[in-house]
C-alpha cells in the first residue's frame, strides 16, 4: 500500500459501546492480541457449552429400555443424524411430555431428530 493509499476504518461490529469504545484507543498489537484472546475466548466457551449441553445425555439404562423397546440406538439408522458428536437427550415438550431425541451440534447451533417418546402410552 502507498503513502497516499489509505485503507478505510473497517465498519464496527453491533456491539455495546463499552465494548467498542475501549477497543478505538488501543494500539494495532494490542488490538492484535484482544483478537487472538477473542478467538480463543470463543472456542473455550463453545467448548463449555457443548460439555454442559452433552451432560443431558441420557444414562445406560435408558438406552437399555430403548433397545427393550426395539429402538435404535444407531445415529446411521436416522437420516439426518451425524455418526459424530451426536448423542441421545430426554427433552420436555410440555409439562409431563417427555420424548428421546437425538442432539448435536452443527455450526453454531444445534439440531435435534426426534426418537420415540419416553412412556410407551404417550
Amino acid at each position: 500500500m502507498g503513502r497516499d493509499e489509505r485503507r478505510s476504518k473497517p465498519n464496527a461490529p453491533d456491539l455495546p459501546a463499552y465494548v467498542l469504545d475501549p477497543l478505538e484507543k488501543q494500539s494495532p498489537e494490542s488490538l492484535e492480541k484482544v483478537a487472538a484472546y477473542a478467538v480463543e475466548l470463543a472456542g473455550w466457551k463453545r467448548d463449555q457449552h457443548e460439555i454442559e449441553r452433552k451432560k443431558e445425555a441420557v444414562d445406560p439404562e435408558s438406552l437399555e429400555e430403548l433397545h427393550e423397546r426395539n429402538i435404535s440406538t444407531d445415529p446411521d439408522d436416522y437420516k439426518d443424524v451425524p455418526t459424530s458428536g451426536s448423542y441421545i437427550t430426554i427433552k420436555e415438550t410440555k409439562p409431563g411430555y417427555h420424548y428421546y431425541y437425538w442432539q448435536w451440534r452443527d455450526g453454531n447451533s444445534w439440531k435435534n431428530e426426534y426418537i420415540a417418546p419416553v412412556n410407551e402410552g404417550k
